[in-house]
């Protein structure tokens, strides 16, 4: 039955090419009941994720004392995913690079481990949202589904993206968001049209699904879009001022993925075992909690039992609040940089809608208004997603809103740069005309690219031409050679060497491996944009589907005896490559001085006299 479906899957082909009318029938009833299927599955589990969620919000406050297993409950998701889940690390970001280059696959295990973990750090107070999870368990189904039926990549970057909106869908009750997230999401400036129907139709059967087992979201009422100001709409000054607060909600967004990103990075380098950093970040969160004397930046922040504590609905309301915005980035970035799952979007809605709040009064408009655009706004800089926050804006506002809040969503966006909180994000078309990156470049190597501040001049004395008055590192070499193995991303490694349950895995993520278990310096792959191999066709990236026959690199630095002994020993992976060797010198600076090099070398002189 498996092949069967493979088969009747291979032959649905996306780009185009005409099919027999039955083939073509026959494949769309499959696409429809496998992605309904899927759809049902998703929705399902988002309903008991939900569930779970408003009960473990609710023990939370039932039982303050739960924050002090905050720490224990940290570490141990923590030593969880280090034994069982770091193949699964990336979360969100894993399911986007899938999707690009369809390979390994996303694990199963995701799911459980992804749902645990949320409800967990929402037990005990961690500061965190919903989507994260959703996203992965509609991906990680979508993945186990793919290779179930043994869809080829093309048909698993579609599945992989029904999963996402599935998912998101789902879990925020928006499912024209959710199918439009999915297409958006992938690259900046690009929308993945081949996925379409297939998105709306797992979207809408995820919502549904998660109704029909009664699950209700939160409603939202904007009264200033009422019958009684059918103009407000219309009013070129305030869509000047949506405009205005756009700015400041993309440069929130901008602030929050940087730090996040930024202390999550500091924190794994500091402390680089993995159960230890959530437990830090519980005691942190305890720490801020009795320094700042609130609990209210804890949980998702939708509701609260205490009155008074602030939360998304009431910043729909009169009032002043001038520093929930701040805070709960605050509580948020400590609790997802220490390794807490969830996910970001939900604080994202708490921190915009707070700062559309705090924005109201300042620039004379209804404070629901704008707490509605900063709501969506912000998550639009965030996640570089301006037509799906958009949509989803509309969704949940009404269609009255559909002006300002398009204003303040794109306004967010191209003020948020090139940066977000998913860094496997690719940049398609560049937020601006004169910025020069490379294409198809990630987030992630777009923000190590940005030149570092130079802190010598401060700290290091100078001589009057500007320059180190002493030279304190001394400059070895020694020989060394490299080697150039050049493949195809849709190149598999034997079944003996791949540990995927639902595919082979990429021969070149399996000679990365390999020479790690070797000894090898460095290992690296290159992905290529134009070009062909070995006598082969020239190929180049399309521009919505990856081409998973385009030539890529493989890359080796070692001792020319490993390299030659590498090549030997996995001669039956590289027998029909083109390898190139080339030889290198490997320079190494080291702490010393001139004078300590030269008295150094005038010691060995002696002792050879």
């Amino acid at each position: 039955m498996r092949a069967t479906f493979a088969n009747l899957f291979t032959s649905l082909n996306l780009e185009g090419h005409a099919l027999a009318r039955r083939d073509h029938a026959a494949s769309v009833v499959c696409w429809t009941l496998l992605l309904v299927l899927m759809a049902i599955a998703v929705g399902t589990l988002c309903a008991a994720f939900l569930w779970s969620l408003e009960a473990a919000t609710r023990a939370r406050f039932d039982h303050p004392w739960l924050i002090f297993l905050l720490p224990i409950g940290g570490a141990g998701i923590g030593w969880l995913y280090h034994r069982l889940g770091r193949s699964v690390e990336g979360g969100n970001n894993l399911i986007v690079e899938q999707i690009h280059e369809p390979g390994g696959g996303v694990p199963l295990r995701m799911a459980p481990l992804v749902f645990l973990g949320t409800i967990v750090t929402h037990l005990l107070g961690g500061s965190a949202g919903r989507e994260g999870t959703a996203v992965q368990l509609g991906g990680s189904l979508a993945s186990a589904v793919a290779g179930w039926f043994r869809l080829d990549p093309s048909s698993i970057r579609v599945i992989l993206m029904a999963g996402v909106a599935a998912g998101f869908g789902a879990v925020f009750g928006t499912p024209l968001a959710g199918a439009v997230f999915a297409l958006e999401v992938l690259a900046l400036g690009r929308v993945e049209y081949s996925a379409l129907v297939p998105c709306l139709v797992a979207a809408l059967v995820g919502d549904w699904t998660c109704h029909a087992w009664g699950i209700h979201h939160t409603a939202y009422a904007v009264a200033a879009l009422g019958p009684t100001e059918p103009s407000l709409l219309f009013e070129p000054l305030l869509l000047l001022k949506a405009a205005m607060a756009g700015c400041a909600f993309g440069l929130a967004s901008l602030l929050f993925a940087e730090a996040n990103h930024a202390l999550g990075g500091w924190l794994k380098r500091i402390i680089p075992y993995g159960p230890v950093r959530p437990a830090i970040g519980g005691l942190l969160i305890i720490a801020l909690v009795y320094l700042l004397g609130t609990r209210a930046y804890l949980g998702l922040g939708v509701w609260s039992l205490i009155p008074g504590d602030p939360t998304i609905a009431g910043f729909f309301q009169p009032g002043r609040d001038s520093w929930s915005c701040a805070l709960k980035m605050l509580f948020t970035v400590v609790t997802l940089s220490a390794g807490f799952k969830g996910g970001e979007v939900t604080p994202l809605f708490f921190i915009g809608a707070a700062l559309g709040h705090a924005l109201a009064a300042p620039l004379g408009v209804p404070v629901d208004l704008f707490a509605a655009l900063g709501f969506v706004a912000v998550f639009a800089g965030a996640a570089n997603t301006p037509l799906a926050c958009t949509i989803m804006g509309i969704e949940l506002f009404g269609a009255g809103a559909a002006l300002p809040i398009a204003v303040a969503c794109f306004v967010a966006y191209v003020c948020s740069g090139h940066n977000g909180i998913y860094l496997s994000q690719r940049v398609a078309v560049p937020k601006r005309s004169r910025t020069m990156l490379p294409p198809d470049l990630t987030l992630r190597e777009a923000r190590a690219m940005r030149p570092s501040p130079d802190l010598s001049a401060i700290f290091l004395p100078q001589s009057s031409e500007g320059t180190l008055m002493t030279q304190t590192h001394q400059l070895t070499s020694r020989e060394i050679g490299m080697i150039r193995i050049y493949l195809k991303p849709a190149d598999k490694a034997p079944p003996a060497l791949s540990k995927s349950r639902w595919g082979a895995k990429p021969l070149y993520r399996a000679l990365v491996t390999q020479a790690k278990a070797d000894g090898i310096i460095n290992a690296v792959a290159h992905h290529t944009h134009y070009g062909f191999s070995n006598h082969g066709p020239v190929r180049e990236s399309g521009a919505d589907l990856s081409n998973p026959h385009l030539t890529m690199c493989v890359e080796l630095i070692g001792a020319k005896d490993q390299l030659e002994l590498f090549c030997r020993t996995h001669g039956a992976l590289l027998a029909d490559k083109v390898i190139v060797y080339k030889h290198l010198e490997h320079w190494h600076v080291g702490p010393g001085s001139l004078e300590h090099e030269d008295a150094s070398a005038a010691q060995r002189a002696a002792e050879a006299q």
